[in-house]
């Protein structure tokens, strides 16, 4: 018999019965890359210049980012019962769309309130394209063992930094921001919204039924120990995580990097991303839940600080930075996995739901508290000590983790 901390025998190792949609998976790549590469992380390299043409200070512009990220936060709840009871094809299209109108508004924003409403309108978007969505339909699609195509669709959004951080940086050389901006909402546009609208129509499976060993469902997981010191360290990590990300190019600049040169450091760090999902699934046959995630944790506390201490030269820097991406690709797939890992997936998308929620709510103050606290702190540098200390806290929190319960 199983305790409520364990998969009920085979959740993470069968095979499916379901007709998977061999187009869902390629596509959901491809726009994985396209959306966190424009959404996302075009913001970091545009910045310094959306400030200098503007005047808006960075402090403003980043808490429209951030305000984004919150905003995705809060409707990610909503989206995942949608994606659960409807399949993920109108909402993923219809987040495609609402994506290239967001990057628009923001684009010919003339200041900054509609600055802040494309993002708050990108926020929605990304609640229904990034990772979260995408998750949930391949854990439908490939259950009762959705790792592998967890782990590929992860592996290609890894690259989005490499792709459009470089990309985002040679356009802004030739043209404004705004002009950059709006080339890269039309690559959204052909890329996302025919990808989601075409290749997501398989047919949706009913959800498993929940085994016995669950008692109560999610509702008894959700109110445990380990469950709330996971949403806990989890949490901690992903503020650490998401600021560090932001902040590296203007902790690089701030040593005299050129903007290209951080664009280059970030992009290699998504590379980084990439190299480190290849090398999830050995780490999982070998770990326990517990143990890879207090050690994937430390790992990035580590990176920070090794990127806080060390100014030079450029070819350190971008490795620590390809360290970090390699750690991070890691914990993404942590994360993606955390439920199936110690609950099975019957109530995949609730569990995950209500974990996401405090997690990306951290990822969204993240950029925001970031550039808020890096002049009182001293500088980038600091922040980012600062940073390598929420994630030893995070670690430490993440041993409590561990159910205590036996099969």
């Amino acid at each position: 018999m199983t305790g409520i901390g364990t998969p009920a025998r085979g959740a993470a190792t069968g095979t499916g019965g379901r007709s998977r949609p061999r187009a869902a998976l390629p596509a959901l790549c491809a726009t994985q890359i396209t959306s966190w590469g424009i959404v996302y992380y075009a913001f970091p390299v545009l910045n310094p210049q959306i400030t200098a043409a503007t005047g808006w200070s960075a402090g403003a512009t980043t808490a429209a980012f951030s305000a984004a990220l919150l905003v995705s936060a809060l409707a990610g709840i909503r989206v995942g019962r949608i994606i659960d009871h409807r399949g993920p094809r109108t909402v993923m299209t219809a987040g495609s769309v609402l994506g290239v109108l967001s990057i628009l508004v923001v684009a010919l924003a003339p200041g900054l309130a509609v600055f802040t409403t494309g993002w708050l309108l990108a926020g929605l978007a990304m609640s229904a394209t990034f990772y979260q969505p995408a998750f949930a339909a391949l854990t439908r699609w490939w259950a009762p063992d959705p790792i592998r195509a967890l782990t590929v669709v992860t592996l290609a959004g890894g690259l989005a930094s490499t792709v459009f951080a470089p990309l985002t940086a040679a356009l802004a050389d030739h043209m404004s921001w705004r002009a950059t901006y709006a080339v890269l909402a039309l690559v959204l546009a052909a890329v996302t919204i025919p990808a989601h609208a075409l290749a997501l129509n398989a047919p949706w499976p009913q959800a498993p039924t929940a085994p016995a060993h669950l008692g109560l469902g999610a509702r008894t997981v959700a109110r445990s120990r380990p469950f709330r010191m996971l949403a806990a360290s989890l949490t901690l990590s992903s503020f650490a995580v998401s600021a560090a990300v932001i902040a590296l190019v203007p902790l690089l600049i701030q040593r005299g990097y050129t903007t290209t040169e951080a664009a280059w450091a970030l992009g290699l760090g998504g590379a980084g991303q990439t190299l480190g999902r290849t090398l999830y699934a050995p780490l999982a046959r070998h770990t326990s839940p517990t143990a890879r995630t207090v050690t994937l944790i430390a790992l990035g506390g580590a990176t920070a600080a090794a990127l806080a201490l060390t100014p030079g030269p450029y070819a350190l820097v971008v490795a620590l930075s390809l360290t970090a991406g390699t750690v991070r690709g890691n914990l993404t797939l942590l994360q993606a996995t955390a439920v199936t890992d110690r609950w099975g997936t019957t109530h995949y998308g609730r569990l995950s739901g209500l974990l996401a929620a405090p997690t990306t709510t951290a990822s969204a103050l993240a950029p925001f508290a970031g550039a808020a606290l890096a002049l009182p702190l001293g500088g980038y540098p600091h922040l980012f000590l600062a940073l390598a200390l929420t994630s030893t806290v995070a670690s430490l929190t993440a041993l409590r983790s561990a159910s205590t319960s036996r099969k």
